[in-house]
């Protein structure tokens, strides 16, 4: 989250309608529901799915010249063909590509023998990106098992700013001295990196066919914010491996924001990218195979407010309701989360507290969404429940640790993607 509280009012919004859902159990954490996995639209003969992807924001700290990015990502499920989204969408600017690559990263900014491919744009080995516009590459054939790292190259041959990126990967990624390594199996590292420049989704070919894409919607909580890095322990992909170990056909797509709201941009804080309602389209439904929209946003909306003035919750449920509407419009279906506690965290008053109570119990009422699941519940102090468990307390008051992660990810009912 950023450090600075900005000063505004959420814009009045549209109300929606929809429909119920019971929570379950206490011991589960988690609201469950009835409503299984979405029925396919029409299917090109090739139903892909995405398997990994990020939400890009702008920034233009970060630059390259004449060098080559070895970007790595940690797969959702596997697939026999894979394709790379690239994107300028923060770029104000056209964005020059000399060549790509993708293989199986074995270790640090190496790749597995004989995995590496080329990557292609329209049968060609180069392409230029507009500004604001994404590039989307030619399938190749590489068996990608589930949950395994993927190593994405780039060669950027002009001197460009990073000025499209997901600052916070909780991933070491690699920059290479001077010159073109997109296919070698071992880059010469210059410079390690943490962010995810240029890049927005990898695809897959499915290794099931029925396969569909759970696209996690939120801010820093969602980021996977003081997980432990290069572990892959944000919930997501403590969720990501619960699915994998049932056999199920779902792949996680984290597109969380360290720092983002549902309702509002702020001026001080551009790393915390667009507001939901304006980001839905680009990191949402332009998800490859997206069957349920996953909710956990609106804390920021609500310590971002004055204290003496704080948010209504009302205009919140305006905004779920925004979103949960535009999802089915798409053929998702929308899974709610509780917002988690944050009392002793600097942003934490009396009346803030009272918005995230009564968010939570609008969510927790299921009036409108396919599917609740109490992360609040999973992760909160029995004692106290206004804090988080100290158990899972990554020590900020706010951010869960590893194992406040893994709870979460344990409170998700995985009826929620296989019952019809």
């Amino acid at each position: 989250m950023p450090t600075q509280q900005p000063q505004a009012t959420p814009p009045r919004l549209m109300r929606g309608r929809r429909q119920f859902l019971q929570t379950g159990p206490a011991l589960a954490a988690a609201a469950l529901a009835t409503a299984g996995p979405p029925a396919h639209a029409a299917n090109t003969p090739e139903a892909w799915c995405a398997a990994w992807g990020t939400a890009p924001v702008s920034t233009s700290t970060l630059s390259f010249s004449n060098q080559t990015l070895r970007l790595i990502v940690h797969a959702s499920i596997a697939g026999s063909r894979v394709r790379v989204r690239l994107t300028n969408e923060m770029g104000s600017t056209p964005l020059r590509i000399a060549a790509a690559h993708i293989g199986l990263r074995s270790s640090g900014a190496s790749l597995v023998a004989g995995s590496g491919h080329d990557l292609t744009f329209g049968g060609r080995s180069f392409a230029t990106i507009p500004a604001g516009a994404p590039l989307l590459s030619d399938p190749v054939d590489l068996a990608a098992p589930a949950l395994a790292d993927l190593a994405i190259s780039i060669y950027l041959p002009d001197s460009v700013q990073a000025t499209t990126l997901h600052d916070m990967a909780l991933q070491t990624s690699y920059v290479s001295s001077t010159g073109n390594y997109a296919a070698a199996q071992t880059l010469p590292a210059q410079q390690t990196i943490t962010c995810w420049p240029f890049l927005a989704e990898v695809d897959v070919l499915p290794t099931a066919s029925n396969a569909r894409a759970i696209v996690a919607l939120g801010d820093s909580i969602t980021d996977g914010a003081r997980s432990t890095g290069n572990q892959n322990r944000r919930w997501t992909d403590w969720l990501a491996r619960r699915l994998q170990q049932e056999s199920l056909p779902v792949a996680v797509v984290n597109r969380g924001i360290c720092g983002n709201c549902m309702l509002t941009d702020y001026a001080n804080a551009l790393i915390a990218g667009r507001d939901c309602l304006e980001r839905f389209d680009r990191d949402v439904l332009a998800t490859v195979g997206a069957g349920w929209l996953f909710c956990l946003i609106g804390i920021n909306d609500i310590v971002y407010s004055p204290s003496s003035n704080t948010i209504s919750p009302d205009e919140l449920i305006a905004g779920y309701r925004q979103l949960i509407e535009r999802a089915r419009m798409r053929g998702l279906r929308a899974i709610g989360a509780t917002l988690t506690p944050f009392e002793g965290q600097s942003y934490y008053t009396a009346p803030r507290e009272a918005a995230r109570q009564r968010v939570n119990d609008w969510i927790r009422s299921g009036d409108a969404w396919d599917g609740v699941v109490d992360f609040d519940l999973a992760v909160r102090d029995p004692m106290q429940t206004t804090r988080l468990n100290p158990a899972y307390d990554s020590g900020d008051h706010l951010h869960p640790n590893d194992a406040g992660y893994q709870a979460m990810a344990q409170a998700v009912p995985l009826a929620l993607f296989t019952t019809g």
